[in-house]
């Protein structure tokens, strides 16, 4: 058996591996985070409640654009028809990022629309998620209200309906199906971190939301409020879900 010999100075060093205190400094702020949560921290309910009207307001514009909009695409038959789809389709991948330039160049004193000095505000930030959100509500309204109107086609000739009958009925009979592309869209919006960080700008009790308050925090090495921020997101996002499940067990069920 070969002996090493153990360099001086580091005789009865202890041979715990290196992430033990990364792994406390975690469990630490875990904690911690909890801490803030249970107390209604102030500025961790400013930042949730500024995320949540944010998000809200640019889920509301976006239903308000998308759901006509994918029931047109539906029902109606136009020329160049297939390319709206395609680039619908397209417009559903858009990069974040690309959105938050475009809107922050709209914005800017510079800009078609900066008279109206709406650059780092909240507005700013609902604009760019409506645009982010919109092809998603638009997209799945399209597919759902389609699927609809091919089952129920006949039917509603033969009643001799009007587009806008039409459009309506189907509507109404996908309200459980639609509603799951609402709740798509606002998880897509609660989660945005780029657009919102460029034309909000991350401004203390102006336009500080969850995400852009995590990526913040953390960088500060502020890891509680980083958990904490972060515990209330994962939070909001299995809400989401859970609606989603629910609403699509509900319509199931409806329609057995």
């Amino acid at each position: 058996m070969l002996l090493f010999p153990v360099p001086a100075g580091q005789a009865g060093q202890s041979c715990a591996p290196a992430h033990v205190a990364p792994m406390n400094d975690l469990s630490e702020g875990i904690l911690s985070a909890f801490s803030l949560i249970l107390s209604l921290n102030p500025d961790l309910l400013e930042i949730v409640w500024l995320s949540l009207r944010v998000s809200l307001t640019a889920v509301a514009c976006a239903a308000l654009i998308g759901l006509p909009a994918g029931a047109l695409l539906a029902i109606v038959r136009f020329p160049g028809r297939t390319a709206a789809v395609v680039l619908l389709n397209a417009l559903m991948g858009l990069p974040p990022v690309v959105v938050g330039l475009v809107v922050y160049l709209l914005l800017s004193r510079s800009g078609p629309l900066g008279v109206f000095g709406l650059l780092f505000t909240p507005t700013a930030m609902i604009i760019a998620q409506t645009i982010l959100i919109t092809p998603i509500i638009a997209a799945v309204t399209r597919q759902i209200i389609g699927d609809l109107w091919r089952l129920h086609r006949e039917q509603l000739i033969s009643f001799c309906a009007s587009r806008r009958q039409t459009a309506l009925t189907l509507v109404w009979d996908g309200r459980f199906q639609l509603i799951t592309a609402v709740l798509a869209g606002f998880g897509r919006a609660v989660a945005e971190v780029g657009a919102v960080m460029i034309v909000g700008g991350n401004i203390e009790h102006a336009t500080r939301v969850l995400t852009t308050a995590i990526a913040l925090e953390t960088s500060k090495g502020n890891l509680d409020l980083a958990i904490g921020l972060g515990l209330v997101l994962i939070t909001l996002s299995l809400l989401v879900n859970g609606a989603v499940f629910a609403v699509s067990i509900n319509d199931r069920e409806r329609r057995l």
